[in-house]
């Protein structure tokens, strides 16, 4: 069985997606529902564990991306765009097994393919503000001057 992790992410952004819509509903059951037609390709663990998240830290996540685009007001943006963003932003500052860079880049990708023609800059900026605010924030060390 071989998975696929950018299609397991997708999924869980897209049961995100429509977990927005209907916040009354189990995401999990959401997840199920929108992953049967590729269940066989997605990592359920994994998917299961970041829309669960995302979810459960969604408030958090929300401040965060306000206090971090401060001129673009959380009901200004799209759906989509905040699917993407509570769920690489739950990767980024929650999930110890996610590397920043792999949950920005992805999340950037995923942006391109679902997002509006702007998304994957206004994601990458947002994220990278989130990431350079966070307790995982590692500085790149310079390189020394050479003489």
């Amino acid at each position: 069985m071989s998975v696929n992790r950018h299609l397991s992410r997708t999924i869980a952004m897209q049961s995100l997606y429509e977990w927005d819509f209907h916040k009354d509903q189990d995401i999990k059951k959401i997840l199920v529902r929108v992953a049967e037609p590729v269940k066989k390709d997605v990592d359920m663990e994994y998917a299961t564990r970041v829309a669960e998240g995302a979810v459960k830290h969604a408030e958090e996540i929300d401040a965060l991306v306000t206090t971090a685009a401060p001129e673009w007001p959380l009901e200004q943006i799209s759906v989509i765009d905040k699917s993407i963003l509570r769920l690489s932003g739950y990767e980024l500052l929650k999930d110890e097994d996610i590397p920043p860079k792999v949950a920005i880049n992805e999340a950037v990708e995923i942006a391109k393919t679902f997002g509006g023609e702007n998304s994957s800059k206004f994601i990458n900026g947002v994220l990278g503000t989130l990431y350079r605010n966070s307790d995982r924030f590692v500085a790149e060390t310079e390189k020394p001057e050479e003489a």
